[in-house]
């Protein structure tokens, strides 16, 4: 049964879903000439006929679904076709796990792009972009579209060939990284992005709130001394809790009190630790938060003696990313590995600033309205809920709440057992790689067989097989965070993986290599069936297609329909469709048994900071209408109890005196749970908004500077930007002139003659007797002929060397005031916030302080600039 909103939504789009289906009945009737004919045919309706996309919508969604049915077999939902309508209109989408958001993407994506527009689907990871790229393509062959991939791994050739498709599948990190260094190129040749036209981002919550605490920043080696890292971590141990330093973990800051304060003094030989030429504290500080706060195998891993990142919100090794002012450095130290060097800000820019670029921006994801108010403020984007194609039946159970972590952690064991006793599937979901680890450990010792995926590396390889396993009978999964993984949880199996994976495994024994994927969880008599399907192979023949290496991708291309040798492959092709056939019937079969025992049951081992990963967890179950339900087990010891107040259920269970081993389990609990939560998003979205609104101020001149820059980029023919900053720099030294007495009026006047180089024969006594305009009207004149000279010097030393002057001074003299300038930015907001003692806003003064410091940036590349240019000189070694 619809709600409210639904029926709501149903009857505004309703008209519009019609028509969709009604084209969509005609073009089914297509031949494959005919569907690929559909884009040109479109296009040419925007162009020739002057019709918009919103009038070609229905038409163009018929199209692509049309095509989608061709590639995948998959025939879209109303709902589906309802998602894309909002992508189109720059909405969220909230859509639940497993309603086909990729299709969903690719459908918007697909009526955007027939104006000619960039459209970038930007996902949370590289396996998420690659398998999303992978499926468009098989798509968007029958409608004569071209789809690019930029991933970590993609060489600069092929990003610029990426960015000139028609769609472009791109990681939001690699799209920010891009744009910076887009920025920072000395050369239009190697520019990338063409435009910022419209953006579909997947898990838009996932990149636009958690990923947005922190800006994307390029950034260089500096020097540094590894010496007083290692010292100041000899420092810190010897610092005791409470006793010389407050932790506050909501912030993750440590502060030093008096006693700590007077004990690192004598520990480190210093007078005063707050001294302005005193650099010890930040390494003081540091070292402490790496002891306290930066917990090993939870916010990061050791690889290969590298400190790596692990991102708490996706689970996964944020690979390449270092924290910055020194605390990566810090925990280098903790560990005792060798210190690699600080790094020193280059170019940076914020989520927030970097996603506004856009004319257009969307997004979809399970879990948004939580973060709506958030999405409004900042983006301007609104959040729809898209109803279910089937109605949910999970059940959400109450959190059962123990005294104890040791007690809760027994009872998920227990529980584990008693689901597995039965053959129930269990997907269990952890906050840290520890915790997931100690929950497999206690699943060994009851003998409980289990997968484990975490960020460790032997995981990770795996990812895509465990996740999609994890629906099956008998099936124990241990996760660290769901969401983004892009996979989703079919009760009984997923056929398609369970026949590949089966197909590689049966072909890499032939190879005379040993198996790595066993399937035991299906009756002895389809495995001979299929056993017997797969001794019809013909080896040989594939041996002469293929390498070992490459089977796994032979197979995709079997399964894709995308053989390049068809002709001699029939054979594996039969058999494979045979034993995918066989593998539908048992999975059909197990599902219908998993059902019966309530579908997959998720367990949550710990509230998460944010409503929004709770939610992603308990979304894995219930996917299409199946049964399903899920539980969160906690204990006052957790952190979010710890934290935001587990005092008064703790008192409350001593009163009624509880034992340790017996939960509590209540909705009015469960609801204060939600509350502690409300309190950490709420703080942390101060946190957010803060970063963005001290971010406005240096978005601004971040713009002001990259349009000069890329002005200056493209310009064939700088010599009037060098004139313009001539002509700027007299006019700034002549308005303090103006304001100068005699004495000093006649020290700028030869100031403005050195830093130009005018040598003329009117002396300054002269000069001074002319009026403001007049000395201006001259020395502009002065200016321009004392480039000439220069120019026509350099031109017959070097035809047409004072242009690539003349633009390597400009960008260089604007990169590295723009490097400086950020420096003293983060300089100034670190201790900005000192002001509100003084009864001011330290937004107003971070604002005043920071437009200071840009028109003085301005004033001094433009000085520096004219300077290093009126004196180009060209060596020539014999």
């Amino acid at each position: 049964m619809l709600n409210f909103f639904s029926q709501n939504l149903i009857k505004k789009y309703g008209n519009l879903i019609l028509r969709t289906n009604k084209f969509y009945k005609q073009i089914s009737l297509y031949n494959n000439k005919m569907l690929e004919g559909q884009t040109n045919k479109l296009t040419n309706q925007i162009k020739n006929e002057k019709l918009t996309i919103n009038e070609i919508l229905p038409e163009a969604f018929a199209t692509i679904k049309e095509a989608i049915k061709r590639s995948t077999g998959l025939i879209l939902f109303d709902v589906q076709i309802l998602g894309a309508i909002i992508l189109h209109e720059g909405k969220i989408a909230e859509m639940k796990t497993g309603e086909g958001k990729t299709m969903v993407a690719i459908v918007a994506a697909y009526l955007n792009c027939l104006n000619g527009k960039n459209i970038h689907i930007i996902t949370v990871n590289d396996y998420l972009a690659k398998r999303d790229t992978e499926i468009a393509r098989h798509i968007f062959k029958y409608l004569k579209i071209n789809i690019g991939l930029i991933v970590s791994e993609t060489n600069h050739k092929l990003r610029q060939k990426a960015y000139k498709c028609n769609i472009t599948y791109i990681t939001n990190s690699e799209l920010g990284f891009d744009y910076l260094r887009d920025n920072m190129t000395v050369s239009k040749n190697e520019l990338l992005q063409a435009g910022f036209d419209f953006a579909i981002i997947d898990e838009v919550d996932s990149i636009l709130i958690d990923e947005a605490r922190t800006p994307l920043i390029i950034s260089g080696n500096d020097k540094h001394n590894s010496n007083k890292y290692y010292k100041a971590c000899e420092v810190s141990e010897k610092l005791i809790n409470t006793m010389d330093y407050d932790i506050d973990e909501k912030a993750k800051n440590v502060m030093l009190n008096d006693s700590g304060i007077r004990k690192c003094e004598k520990l480190l030989s210093v007078q005063n630790l707050y001294s302005i030429d005193n650099e010890w504290t930040r390494y003081i500080i540091n070292s402490l938060k790496a002891k306290e706060l930066f917990i090993k195998n939870k916010e990061y891993i050791v690889k290969n003696n590298d400190v790596t990142i692990v991102d708490e919100f996706t689970g996964r090794i944020m690979e390449g990313r270092r924290w910055s002012d020194g605390l990566h450095q810090a925990i280098e130290a903790k560990e005792n590995l060798m210190i690699r060097p600080e790094n020193k800000t280059l170019a940076s820019v914020t989520y927030q600033n970097l996603f506004l670029l856009y004319k257009k921006l969307s997004g979809m994801t399970g879990t948004a309205k939580t973060e709506e108010a958030e999405f409004n403020k900042i983006y301007k984007m609104l959040v729809t809920t898209i109803p279910t194609n089937k109605i949910c039946i999970r059940k959400d159970l109450p959190d059962l709440v123990y005294k104890s972590e040791y007690y809760k952690w027994k009872a998920v064991a227990n529980e584990c057992f008693d689901m597995y006793k039965i053959g129930r599937p269990t997907l269990i979901g952890t906050t840290s790689i520890e915790k997931s680890e100690f929950i497999a450990n206690l699943l060994k010792t009851l003998k409980i067989p289990y997968n484990l995926l975490n960020a460790r590396q032997e995981n990770i390889s795996r990812e895509a097989e465990i996740i999609a396993q994890a629906g099956q009978r008998y099936s124990i999964t241990i996760s660290t965070n769901m969401a983004g993984r892009g996979t989703d949880i079919i009760l009984g199996g997923n056929p398609n993986k369970i026949a590949k994976n089966t197909l590689v495994s049966y072909l890499k024994q032939k190879y005379k290599l040993k198996t790595y994927i066993q399937f035991e969880n299906f009756s002895k008599c389809s495995n001979t069936k299929i056993h017997n399907l797969l001794d019809t192979i013909n080896i040989n023949t594939i041996k002469q297609h293929t390498s070992f290496e490459n089977i796994k991708l032979y197979i995709e291309d079997i399964d894709n329909k995308n053989d390049p040798d068809n002709k001699n492959n029939n054979n594996l092709q039969d058999v494979y469709t045979k034993i995918l056939n066989e593998y539908y019937k048992i999975c059909s079969k197990e599902k219908i048994r998993i059902l019966k025992l309530g579908g997959l049951y998720v367990i949550g081992t710990e509230r998460h900071e944010s409503r929004r990963i709770d939610n992603q967890l308990r979304g894995r179950a219930g996917r299409q209408g199946d049964k399903g339900s899920s539980r969160f087990f906690v204990s006052l010891e957790d952190n979010l109890f710890r934290i935001f107040g587990g005092e008064t259920i703790k008192s409350l269970m001593d009163t009624l005196k509880i034992d340790d081993n017996t939960p509590i389990e209540s909705i009015l609990l469960s609801k204060s749970l939600n509350s502690a939560q409300k309190k950490v998003e709420s703080y942390f979205y101060d946190t957010r908004k803060q970063l963005f609104e001290y971010d406005v101020v240096i978005n601004s001149q971040r713009q002001a500077i990259y349009t000069e820059r890329k002005k200056i980029l493209q310009s064939s023919f700088s010599r009037d930007c060098i004139i313009e900053y001539g002509e700027n720099t007299i006019e700034e030294m002549l308005n303090i002139y103006k304001q100068s007495n005699i004495k000093q009026k006649a020290l700028i006047l030869q100031q403005i003659l050195q830093l130009l180089n005018i040598t003329t024969n009117i002396s300054l006594d002269i000069l001074n007797f002319m009026n403001l305009d007049e000395i201006k009207i001259f020395l502009y004149e002065q200016l321009r002929i004392t480039y000439d000279l220069r120019e026509n010097y350099l031109e017959q030393i070097r035809p047409g060397l004072i242009r690539k002057l003349e633009k390597y001074y400009l960008l260089q003299q604007i990169d590295q005031a723009w490097q400086k300038h950020l420096e003293k930015m983060s300089s100034l907001k670190e201790y900005i916030g000192w002001r509100s003692y003084g009864q001011q806003d330290p937004l107003i003064e971070y604002k005043n302080e920071a437009f200071n410091l840009f028109v003085n940036m301005i004033i001094s590349i433009r000085q520096t600039v004219i300077y290093l240019i009126m004196r180009s000189r060209l060596i020539i070694n014999n």
